[in-house]
């Protein structure tokens, strides 16, 4: 389990997040949503370590972050998988090279192990025969699907995905997000995805994280996003005619 404690982060003075609280458990997609400035960035962030917040603890497991030594804080960062947003591939290394980087940086393992866990994950993401392509060689569902497939390859305990949709087409982005939530239960890991996706909510939202002016202004389950009466989750997801109707008829369903 991930705990957040009365979390605050500031940037030259200016508070960004302000007493945030709430608790991951593995096995679960985990998505925080929020508009532009919510402080969804910056509380990823925090989870990855590349912010230390000013006040407020960050517990991994019972491993408070900030209390970790060096040699501890190396053993967290390689219990965690990262999807970014664009994938963040290496254009000049093929999909081999790209999956291995992770293993060759924190792995002591022979070449040929290691080759071996490569091609059990990109079996895993449903990709086959592209171990020698380039990333510019594959669409974009599939370099996304690289992109997991890299992020998974230390068997992480935590998985977390910046906007793993960005850019794709409905129907990939759906199967990224299914793919998503299988590797989650698979694995057991504890899954943390920002997203602006209300697909993504919606269909996978296992547990939803609404940020508002850096506070924790919301949190629930896909369903119960339906029958909310928080204004301002309402204003937020149901702001297109298509949600709007989906709500309705969620709630005429269940009177």
């Amino acid at each position: 389990m991930i705990e957040v404690k009365n979390l605050y982060k500031e940037f030259n003075g200016v508070p960004v997040l302000k007493g945030i609280s709430t608790t991951f458990e593995k096995g679960k997609t985990n998505l925080i949503i929020g508009q532009s400035g919510s402080g969804k960035t910056v509380f990823l962030k925090c989870l990855l370590g590349l912010h230390i917040p000013e006040k407020g603890k960050i517990c991994f497991d019972g491993r408070i972050h900030t209390e970790l030594g060096i040699k501890q804080r190396r053993q967290l960062r390689q219990e965690m998988g990262m999807v970014f947003q664009g994938g963040a591939l290496f254009d000049s290394l093929t999909i081999e090279e790209n999956i291995m980087f992770p293993l060759k940086m924190f792995a002591n393992k022979p070449n040929s192990e290691m080759l071996d866990r490569v091609n059990v994950v990109l079996n895993r993401v449903n990709l086959e025969n592209v171990n020698k392509k380039f990333p510019a060689q594959l669409s974009g569902g599939m370099q996304k699907r690289v992109a997991i497939a890299r992020a998974i390859v230390m068997n992480p305990k935590y998985l977390f995905c910046d906007e793993p949709n960005s850019g794709l087409d409905p129907r990939t982005a759906t199967v990224i997000d299914n793919l998503i939530q299988e590797i989650t239960k698979e694995y057991q890991m504890i899954t943390i995805i920002n997203s602006h996706d209300m697909n993504s909510v919606m269909e996978i939202g296992e547990k939803i994280i609404f940020l508002k002016d850096g506070k924790n202004a919301w949190e629930g389950s896909n369903e119960e996003i339906f029958k909310t009466e928080n204004e301002a989750v309402v204003d937020f997801v149901y702001s297109s005619n298509l949600f709007k109707q989906v709500r309705e008829a969620y709630l005429n369903k269940t009177k």
